[in-house]
């Protein structure tokens, strides 16, 4: 589960909150989305659910994150691992450069957290087998598909073990095919149980995958509700989301 009670937060050197009294409850297993224009906080929620804002980029938060009934107060980087994972718009920010197959890339994050070699092994396997991508695991990791990257972003992160799932766009650079790759990902990986916090542009993914919606602008709480109440509310072209 996610939680966040009244969370602010302000960039360093920032004049202003990016986000300001943000309440927000992901249980485990739901997919809750995240819209809103450009600058409307969508980006730095994530950061912030995810406990890389401030743990990583500093800033001033207040407020209460909670991850799987633990906060992320004072927790390091490294302690969070286990906690919240989060999926970029360019999968290739999140490719590590080193490794020669899919497999690998999958099994660095478990190996570098220091579980033992088969604990590694066993994860990778399972990650690949929900996702629907085992047949990737012998290919090299720059040379996929964009959806395909995409995946393999989603399964490294999976093969910690985190409770909760954090996705700042991650179709906006996706074709159909690609688009269509990720949207089942999701799909299996909330149905494994993981809590999944989606921030997205394209209200089609966001009808396919939410179960309840928020709508940001100027880093407050515009709308909020379920999914299908708030897409269909007019409101939404004013608050700057694509149909």
């Amino acid at each position: 589960m996610l939680e966040l009670r009244e969370v602010t937060y302000r960039y360093p050197g920032a004049a202003r909150p990016s986000i300001a009294g943000i309440e927000l409850v992901v249980e485990a297993g739901e997919v809750v989305g995240v819209a809103g224009p450009n600058d409307a906080g969508k980006s730095t929620l994530c950061l912030v659910a995810s406990g890389l804002a401030p743990a990583s980029v500093g800033g001033e938060l207040t407020g209460t994150v909670m991850l799987g009934g633990t906060t992320t107060a004072g927790r390091r980087p490294h302690e969070l691992a286990g906690l919240a994972g989060i999926v970029f718009q360019d999968p290739a920010a999140q490719r590590s450069g080193i490794t020669g197959t899919v497999f690998e890339e999958v099994a660095l994050g478990p190996v570098n957290l220091g579980l033992p070699v088969s604990e590694s092994i066993a994860r990778s396997r399972a990650v690949l087998r929900t996702l629907g991508i085992e047949a990737l695991a012998e290919r090299h990791p720059a040379r996929l598909s964009g959806g395909q990257a995409q995946l393999v972003g989603i399964a490294s992160i999976l093969a910690l073990r985190p409770r909760c799932l954090v996705l700042d766009e991650p179709t906006a650079d996706l074709d159909a095919d690609g688009t269509g790759l990720v949207v089942e990902a999701i799909r299996a990986v909330a149905r494994s149980g993981v809590a999944i916090l989606l921030a997205e542009h394209r209200r089609d993914v966001l009808s396919a995958l939410a179960t309840r919606l928020v709508v940001l602008d100027a880093g407050l709480v515009a709308l909020a509700g379920p999914a299908a109440a708030v897409l269909a509310d007019h409101r939404l072209d004013e608050l700057g989301v694509r149909a």
